[in-house]
């Protein structure tokens, strides 16, 4: 078997079979939920243990595509389990956490150690189990099913070299309007945000972001992130200005927009319906993007399954916003940013490690136009 080194196994999917989750959860309610929610697609095949002892020999027997994992568990806990197979035989996994405050700091901690992406735990009995949740976890699901396993491919050594090579923004922008950085993102997010975020200077324009994530899990990542770099990140409120050198994270379960406020901007929230299959949706973002601050702005679009972002970007693009895309091989899921490449909505495709970099320099082309039309409208 091979070690928990990288392990880039693409999934794209089982050609002609259905997707086998595993659902590990000491829970019979949950288990009998996730069995009727998720079996009802005709895609997934669901099979269930109630503890990592009886997983491990029923994988034995049956090697699934995806375990879906809680992680307060009788016997051995779900982090202990988790480790263990990303050491011995790499799956994607899917944590199922609770909500509470150590609940929400261990599902971010599985992801660090592997996990694909994360879910809350359902409040519901199977009759209560609402079409938004068995959507959110269908979709994920599918999802981890064809992510690539392991960290990106990226040299510590390097990356530190590539961080503090990156240009900062000139000075003589101290007066500038500034531009809008806008990014979506959603499965393979976190340690996608967590590689860009340490490399970005100070002084960047404000950054608007959504990931795909449960609500009770969003203000833990943003905190975890705001302690990784220089910039601040922040948990949006509604009415929260954008500024220099600060992320606003979309909170989970609101949709997070750009709205014009005099000479800068705000952002709005809101629990309105799903949007390309998400609340958050990147989608919603970027159409506010577009129409706010036209093409003062860019787009960047990082990993996650499914389309979300795609429309939203494109039409960033042709109101004359810049925009980037993760590539495909540093992409834990290359859904969403292939489809925005697919639809001509990317100038420009680049590795994660590149990202930083290439935010401030198309920031700075974005301030450059500025002043160039600024200057063109003074003299005519």
């Amino acid at each position: 078997m091979e070690s928990s080194g990288i392990h880039r196994r693409a999934r794209k999917g089982v050609p002609g079979a259905r997707i086998h989750v595993l659902v590990v959860d000491d829970s019979a309610v949950v288990r009998q939920s996730m069995t009727l929610v998720l079996g009802r697609e005709k895609d997934l095949r669901v099979t269930t243990a109630a503890d990592p002892l009886i997983a491990m020999e029923k994988m034995r027997r049956d090697r699934p595509h995806v375990v879906l994992l809680d992680l307060e568990m009788p016997r051995m806990d779900g982090l202990t389990f988790l480790r263990s197979l990303m050491k011995t035989d790499p799956l994607p996994v899917v944590v199922c956490s609770g909500v509470a405050e150590r609940g929400s700091a261990r599902a971010l901690e599985a992801i660090e150690e592997g996990a694909v992406d994360v879910l809350s735990k359902p409040r519901f009995s199977v009759r209560e189990f609402i079409e938004e949740q068995a959507v959110l976890f269908a979709d994920a699901v599918r999802g981890a099913a064809s992510a690539r396993l392991g960290r990106p491919p990226l040299a510590v050594a390097a990356g530190e070299e590539r961080a503090s090579a990156i240009p900062r923004l000139s000075a003589r922008t101290a007066n500038r309007v500034d531009p809008v950085i806008a990014v979506g993102v959603s499965i393979g997010g976190p340690a996608a945000l967590a590689a860009i975020v340490p490399a970005l200077p100070s002084d960047l324009p404000g950054i608007v972001a959504v990931q795909h994530m449960p609500e009770a899990f969003t203000a833990a990542l943003a905190s975890r992130l705001d302690r990784l770099g220089v910039i601040r990140v922040k948990l949006a409120q509604q009415g929260d200005p954008v500024i220099r050198g600060q992320m606003l994270l979309s909170p989970g379960d609101r949709h997070l927009r750009l709205r014009k406020s005099g000479p800068g901007f705000v952002v709005d929230l809101d629990a309105g319906p799903l949007i390309s299959r998400h609340r958050p949706s990147v989608d919603a973002l970027f159409h506010s993007v577009a129409a706010e601050a036209g093409g003062h702005a860019l787009g960047v679009i990082l990993t996650g399954m499914g389309t979300d972002g795609a429309a939203g970007l494109l039409e960033m693009r042709r109101g004359g916003a810049m925009t980037l895309a993760q590539d495909e091989a540093t992409s834990v899921v290359y859904g969403m940013p292939g489809e925005a490449v697919a639809r001509g909505a990317v100038d420009e495709i680049v590795p994660l490690d590149l990202i930083p970099a290439a935010i401030v320099n198309r920031v700075e082309a974005l301030i450059l136009r500025q002043e160039q039309a600024a200057a063109g409208a003074s003299t005519s």
